[in-house]
C-alpha cells in the first residue's frame, strides 16, 4: 500500500509538471469557461432566475469537465502507456488521474463561481454549502470521465467517445448535484440537502471503487 501512495504522488506531481508545461490547454480551458459565463451573461443581463443560473452553471461545468479529463488518456502514445505498464501499479494510474482532475475540476469550478458572482446578482443563500456541491460535483465528473477515458484509450482514442459514453453514466449525479446546488441556492439548510449530500457522497465512492477495482484488467487488454 505505501508503494501505491508513493506511485501516486509520484504521478500527481509528474501530471501538473506536464500541465505546466503546456500551459496553452490550460489556458484554453479557462477561457472556455469564461466566454461561456460571458455569453451567458449577454445572454440573460440580470433578469436569470435561480432555477436557470444553476442549470447553466452546472452545463458549464459539464462541457468543460468533458474537454479537460477527454485527454487524460488520449493524449499518452501507445509507447508512454506500455512503459507505464511495465513500471507501474495500473491503481496508482487510475487514482492518480482521478485525483488530480478532481483538483483541476475544483479549481475550475471555483473560476465559474467566481465569474458569475462578478457578472450576476448571486441567488446563492448559502454560499459555502454551494461550494461544498462544486466539490462533490467535481469529485463525481472527474472520477467518472476519467474512467470513461480510460475504456476509450483502448478503443479507437476518440474523444467523442468520452461525451457519447460519459452523458448516460453521469444522469445520477447530475441529477443530485442539480437538486442538492438548487437546495442551496434556496438557504433550506443541511437537514433538506444532507439525503442528496449522501446519495453523492455514494455515487463517488461506487465510481472510485469500480475504476480501482476494473481498471487493472482494462490496463492488461
Amino acid at each position: 500500500m505505501q508503494i501505491l501512495f508513493r506511485q501516486v504522488s509520484k504521478l500527481i506531481s509528474h501530471e501538473v509538471r506536464m500541465e505546466l508545461k503546456n500551459k496553452q490547454a490550460l489556458g484554453s480551458l479557462v477561457v472556455y469557461s469564461v466566454a461561456s459565463i460571458y455569453i451567458t451573461y449577454l445572454s440573460f443581463r440580470q433578469s436569470i432566475d435561480p432555477t436557470t443560473w444553476n442549470a447553466l452553471f452546472w452545463i458549464i461545468m459539464l462541457f468543460a469537465a468533458t474537454n479537460a479529463v477527454a485527454k487524460s488518456f488520449l493524449q499518452e502514445s501507445r509507447g508512454l502507456q506500455f512503459y507505464y505498464y511495465s513500471l507501474l501499479n495500473p491503481r496508482a494510474v487510475i487514482l492518480s488521474k482521478i485525483i488530480y482532475n478532481f483538483f483541476l475540476l475544483t479549481g475550475l469550478g471555483m473560476i465559474n463561481y467566481g465569474c458569475y458572482t462578478l457578472l450576476f446578482n448571486t441567488p446563492v443563500e448559502d454560499p459555502m454549502l454551494y461550494l461544498v456541491g462544486i466539490v462533490l460535483g467535481s469529485m463525481g465528473l472527474s472520477a467518472t470521465l476519467t474512467l470513461v477515458s480510460g475504456l476509450v484509450s483502448r478503443a479507437n482514442n476518440s474523444p467523442a467517445l468520452v461525451a457519447i459514453l460519459g452523458f448516460p453514466l453521469l444522469f445520477p449525479l447530475l441529477i443530485s448535484i442539480l437538486k442538492f446546488s438548487k437546495n442551496a441556492m434556496d438557504g433550506l439548510g443541511w437537514y433538506v440537502n444532507q439525503p442528496y449530500f449522501m446519495i453523492l457522497i455514494a455515487l463517488n465512492i461506487a465510481v472510485i471503487l469500480l475504476s480501482y477495482v476494473l481498471f487493472p484488467y482494462l490496463w492488461r487488454e
